[in-house]
């Protein structure tokens, strides 16, 4: 067979047969006295196997071991391999449907909310802002639109569980109408420092409703990532303090300070804790080695 019949035959096009020749995966037939390639039945048997193969999603290099591997173990643990990563694609393509279901059901309903698309949690705490401030008089604050941009924020950097679980804490934070009621209170507050000097003696209050209105969980997250904290808080910080005048961005910083006051003693307990651990595990094991080098030597004399 001239390389057109076999690749036909194989399925494959002559550019691929050409290119396995290049790397090694499939060994180069004699030539022909007028120089064309001739290949045998064996030949087109293997390069079947190298396409079924690397349908299965398998790289060439690992082609190539497969292929290398007479007794099948190879192909065994590749395959299987293959199979946990098929297995986690499928895991995660069902969450990206499930998630892509909601929020398909609330754009045909009308309640995407403008920041959108957002996670299920976070639209939840949306939609409780939106019946909030439509219940109020005036324009809602200008502040609660810069908030629902950062949560937006947070909301695409915090993955999996962790991001859920800052954006469930959120939410519990201001589940009761009395707290949704405080945060848009705070939010009013706010946009009243508009212009202000970070000395306006309005700072000190509208900084204490801030601290109050954050959970523990996320004021341990941002006390950590507070002013001069490295990392995606200060990120946070930056783009944050960028929009607010000089007492909004004061308001946030003493709030952060409240915060890491609030939750600094027991995140040093905690840690402390740890430490206790750790040390008492270091004790143990030198007095476990020394037992067991005692028990050898006894068995030793004992021969």
């Amino acid at each position: 067979m001239r390389i057109g019949e076999i690749a036909r035959l194989a399925g494959v096009s002559t550019r691929a047969v050409r290119h396995y020749h290049h790397i090694g995966l499939l060994p180069e037939p004699p030539r022909l006295g007028n120089g064309y390639r001739e290949y045998a039945l064996r030949d087109a048997v293997l390069l079947v196997r190298v396409r079924r193969l690397t349908e299965l999603g398998l790289s060439l290099d690992e082609v190539r071991d497969v292929l290398a591997d007479d007794a099948g173990r190879e192909l065994v643990e590749v395959l299987e391999e293959l199979d946990e990563d098929l297995a986690r694609q499928e895991t995660e393509v069902r969450a990206r449907r499930e998630r892509l279901a909601e929020l398909l059901e609330r754009a045909r309903e009308g309640r995407l909310p403008a920041e959108g698309p957002v996670s299920p949690e976070l639209a939840a705490l949306f939609a409780d802002m939106a019946r909030v401030s439509a219940g109020r008089a005036g324009p809602e604050p200008r502040m609660a639109a810069l908030d629902r941009e950062l949560l937006v924020l947070m909301d695409s950097s915090f993955t999996g569980e962790d991001g859920t679980r800052m954006v469930a804490a959120m939410r519990d934070a201001v589940a009761s109408p009395e707290a949704m009621e405080r945060a848009y209170d705070l939010y009013a507050r706010l946009d009243e420092l508009e212009g202000a000097d970070a000395d306006d003696p309005r700072v000190g209050p509208a900084a204490s409703l801030l601290v109050e209105l954050l959970p523990d969980e996320v004021a341990e997250r941002v006390a950590g990532a507070g002013p001069g904290a490295r990392g995606a808080g200060g990120g946070f910080e930056g783009a944050f303090l960028a929009e607010f005048s000089p007492a909004q961005a004061e308001v946030v910083r003493r709030a952060l300070r409240l915060a890491a006051e609030r939750v600094g003693p027991a995140r040093d307990t905690g840690r402390a804790g740890e430490a206790g651990r750790r040390a008492e595990g270091t004790d143990r094991v030198p007095d476990a080695g020394r037992a067991g080098r005692a028990e050898g030597e006894r068995a030793e004399d004992g021969r």
